[in-house]
């Protein structure tokens, strides 16, 4: 008897945890689905808020609209990892004799993993955190249930306007990020003694517009979950100002491991076993 006192209460509680586990996954789930839906309210109703998250988005608000937003922050990431494509690949490929492919590194990589991924990373950091951050205090401060009390509808105004907003802002995000990762690259290839004809060949060669467009709709996915799991955790956040930082932190956590994921999922189903390209080319 006392052996099965003490298995039932643990047993119990692991059943709990995963019944409140699950639970917590259905209203995430149903909230995705009623913001995504509620982006159609959000662009007839609420245009003029699309427009300001757009404008705060892009070039920042405050203190980070000194340094140009969330389109420099981006940048600069992109720009370095572009660099480090071009200087660890052209000394790796050297070592071997193949420095002239240093090229296809820059348009295989870069275009693939690179720039979708600090993309997606530089979103869950800028534009989501701000949007977990804002959405929280709001929610801690008893807004949100003001504007329902006005009549506001809430998710559509708070949590599909910045959908909204995110998906607009990383069209020009992204070509930024492509183009500060390719010049970048190009430009410590070229440094480092190798001439710009090989480089260009080989670059352009291996450069195929179908990967460019499968990155674009990779990196739009991304920013559709970054902002999704982001809002969900501001609207829902409580106990005061603690409440809020760890509420920030669980969505960048969550938000980045979905990033990867997206990356890995769609770089399988994409290009599969094979690559996608012929080396002989």
């Amino acid at each position: 008897m006392s052996v099965a006192r003490g298995v039932t209460p643990r047993l119990d509680r692991t059943v709990r945890t995963w019944a409140r586990g699950w639970n917590r996954v259905g209203q995430q789930t149903a909230f995705y689905v009623r913001t995504i839906a509620a982006t159609r309210d959000a662009l007839v109703h609420y245009r003029f808020e699309v427009y300001r998250q757009v404008a705060a988005m892009s070039m920042g608000t405050g203190a980070l609209a000194v340094v140009g937003g969330t389109i420099v922050i981006v940048g600069f990431l992109t720009l370095s990892a572009g660099a480090l494509i071009g200087v660890q690949g052209y000394q790796l490929l050297a070592n071997v004799g193949v420095e002239a492919l240093t090229g296809f590194t820059s348009a295989y990589f870069n275009v693939r993993i690179i720039a979708p991924l600090v993309t997606g990373i530089g979103l869950s950091a800028t534009l989501g955190g701000g949007a977990t951050a804002q959405l929280g205090a709001m929610r801690i401060a008893e807004e949100i249930d003001a504007l329902e009390v006005m009549g506001i509808r809430t998710v559509a105004y708070l949590a599909g306007t910045r959908l909204l907003a995110g998906i607009v802002v990383v069209i020009p995000l992204y070509c930024v990020a492509v183009l500060m990762a390719f010049t970048a690259a190009r430009f410590t290839t070229i440094t480092r003694g190798q001439s710009t004809g090989v480089y260009d060949h080989y670059f352009y060669t291996f450069l195929h517009p179908t990967d460019l467009i499968w990155s674009f709709l990779q990196v739009i996915v991304m920013a559709i979950a970054v902002m999704v799991i982001h809002t969900y955790y501001g609207y829902t956040a409580s106990g005061g100002p603690a409440g809020v930082g760890e509420a920030v932190g669980r969505a960048v956590r969550a938000s980045l491991v979905v990033v990867v994921v997206i990356t890995l999922a769609i770089s399988l189903s994409v290009y599969g076993h094979s690559g996608n390209f012929h080396l002989a080319d």
